[in-house]
C-alpha cells in the first residue's frame, strides 16, 4: 500500500526545518529508522552534502537517521534498498534532470507504489504529479522530458499563493498560470498552500493541514477544498 506525505513546503513561517508536519513524519516513519535522502534538487545551489546535514538535524529529533543518495556508489541500489526515503525541495528542473541522468525515476516509482513510506516537499513533490509543468522554478537545466513519477493522477503546484488584489504587480498570478497550462493540457492541478500536505494511503489522497486548498479541472472554474477533503476523484 502506498504511503506518502506530498508537502507544499518543507519550512513555514516562524519554525526550524520540517518542524511543522514532524508528528505526521513520526507516524509516516514509524517503523523504520534510516531515511533515504535524495538532495538533487539543491536549493539556492547548496551541495548535497550541506542539504543532507540540514535534513539530518531536523529527522533527528524523531530518532531517524538519514543517508544521502550521493554518498552511495550505485543510487539505483540505494532506492532498492531504502526503508523509506525523502526528495527535497529546490530546482524541480534540476531534481527531474538528474533522476533521469542516473535512471532513477523507473525505480523510485515502482518503491513507492509498493509501500516504501515517501516524503516529498515542494519539487519532490511536484515530481509525485503526472509532469512538472506546473513547477514555479526556472527551467535551469533542460531534464529529457517533463513526464514525473504519476503516484497521484494530477499535477501539484506546491507554494500557491492566491491574487493580492492589492498588489501592484503586474505579472501573471498563479491561477493565470494555471490557466495557461490548461490551454495545452487536461489533467488537474492541486494549489497547494504552504503548511498544507496530501496524505496519501493507498488509493485513498486526503488534504491536511490548516488552510483549504485550490483546484484547477480542465474547462471548469477553480474551486476550493477544506482540509480534511479526499481528492482521490481528481483524475
Amino acid at each position: 500500500m502506498k504511503q506518502l506525505i506530498i508537502a507544499s513546503t518543507s519550512t513555514i513561517h516562524n519554525s526550524d526545518y520540517l518542524e511543522y508536519i514532524l508528528n505526521d513524519l513520526s507516524l509516516l516513519f514509524n517503523n523504520i529508522t534510516s531515511i533515504l535522502f535524495i538532495p538533487y534538487a539543491r536549493p539556492s545551489g547548496i551541495t548535497h552534502t550541506q542539504y543532507t546535514k540540514t535534513v539530518s538535524t531536523a529527522f533527528a529529533k524523531i530518532n531517524k537517521t538519514v543517508i544521502g543518495i550521493h554518498t552511495f556508489k550505485n543510487p539505483a541500489e540505494a532506492i532498492k534498498n531504502a526503508q523509506a526515503i525523502f526528495v527535497g525541495g529546490g530546482n524541480t528542473f534540476v531534481l527531474t534532470h538528474q533522476l533521469y541522468k542516473n535512471n532513477l525515476l523507473a525505480i523510485l516509482k515502482t518503491k513507492i507504489e509498493t509501500g516504501t513510506p515517501y516524503l516529498g516537499t515542494s519539487a519532490g513533490s511536484n515530481i509525485c504529479g503526472l509532469t512538472i509543468k506546473t513547477t514555479n522554478d526556472m527551467p535551469i537545466i533542460y531534464p529529457p522530458s517533463f513526464n514525473a513519477l504519476g503516484i497521484v493522477p494530477f499535477n501539484i503546484n506546491p507554494h500557491y499563493i492566491d491574487p493580492n488584489p492589492k498588489s501592484k504587480h503586474m505579472g501573471e498570478t498563479r491561477e493565470t498560470r494555471i490557466k495557461e497550462f490548461h490551454h495545452y493540457n487536461t489533467q488537474p492541478v492541486i494549489g497547494l498552500r504552504e503548511g498544507s500536505w496530501l496524505s496519501v494511503k493507498g488509493s485513498t489522497i486526503t488534504l491536511k493541514g490548516k488552510l483549504s486548498a485550490r483546484i484547477f479541472e480542465y474547462n471548469k472554474p477553480p474551486y476550493e477544498i477544506a482540509s480534511g477533503t479526499e481528492i482521490s476523484y481528481l483524475n
